[in-house]
């Protein structure tokens, strides 16, 4: 059977985050409201890393959704554009920073096409939860990023730990390896009416096709693409239940009951550096 072209994947996942952004608008889990209220869709971990080096910065914000965060980040000071593949998601990101009045740029490219259609180099690339698994080809992702550093930025991520993927997400009572942690060129393809962040349903099931990518490729491929790591941090918590057996805490955040509780990291953060 021949392979479909790289391309025929970044299309259809297109079409599922065009899908998808009615839905996350009116969704709780993206809180427009808050941001409305004059608040921020940031969270804890990027907020004590990342926010205190913002401000007055250059940022550009890859695979921005509908731009709550890159608007955030404006919001506290950063010169800060957002990239989505999705052209539904960038006019919706258009549309809430003009009624917000919060001054962002908003670009319509997959990561890939970006060198192509933008020329700027900027102080801080910036991307988080639940990104890398829709990327197939991760060192042309890093090369990206180091592109568009100027000499001296740093490239900031956040996002759900790749260990944490291959655990089933049906079991309730026990955690069942399910899942291949390393990378495939086949991509795992999934079809449902449901997003992840939404009561709501779509009309019909689409198709979703995604690639693991381990801690190892993600660090090779940053610094085969010329940026020195100066963290990795690791985490036992998640922002949302990723596994039926999570418990929410007082603090919102969502972590593993015992006997596993700090047995299995849930998200990591990392920051690159180009030198």
């Amino acid at each position: 059977m021949t392979t479909p072209d790289p391309t025929f994947y970044v299309d259809e996942n297109r079409k599922l985050w065009n899908a998808w952004t009615g839905l996350h608008e009116k969704s709780r889990f993206y809180n427009l409201a808050g941001l409305r209220a004059g608040g921020l869709s940031l969270r804890p971990i990027e907020l004590e890393e990342l926010a205190p080096a913002v401000a007055g910065r250059s940022m550009l914000h890859l695979m921005c959704h509908f731009g709550l965060d890159t608007l955030s980040w404006a919001r506290l000071g950063a010169e800060a554009t957002g990239v989505d593949l999705a052209n539904d998601a960038i006019t919706t990101a258009r549309r809430i920073g003009q009624e917000l009045g919060i001054q962002a740029r908003f670009i319509e490219s997959d990561i890939y096409r970006l060198p192509d259609i933008l020329s700027d180099q900027f102080d801080i690339v910036f991307s988080s939860y639940g990104v890398l698994h829709w990327l197939p080809d991760l060192q042309q992702w890093a090369e990206t990023i180091a592109h568009f550093l100027r000499p001296g930025g740093f490239f900031y991520l956040v996002e759900d730990h790749p260990f944490m993927r291959v655990f089933s997400t049906d079991a309730t009572d026990r955690l069942d390896v399910a899942n291949p942690y390393f990378f495939d060129n086949a991509p795992t393809r999934r079809e449902s009416p449901r997003s992840y962040a939404s009561d709501a349903e779509l009309a019909e099931a689409m198709p979703s096709y995604t690639w693991n990518h381990s801690i190892g490729e993600v660090i090779t491929a940053l610094s085969s693409a010329g940026l020195t790591i100066r963290f990795l941090h690791e985490f036992d918590f998640a922002m949302r239940e990723k596994l039926p057996t999570m418990v929410i805490g007082e603090d919102g955040l969502w972590r593993l009951p015992a006997p596993f509780r700090r047995s299995v990291p849930m998200l990591f953060s990392l920051q690159a550096v180009k030198t």
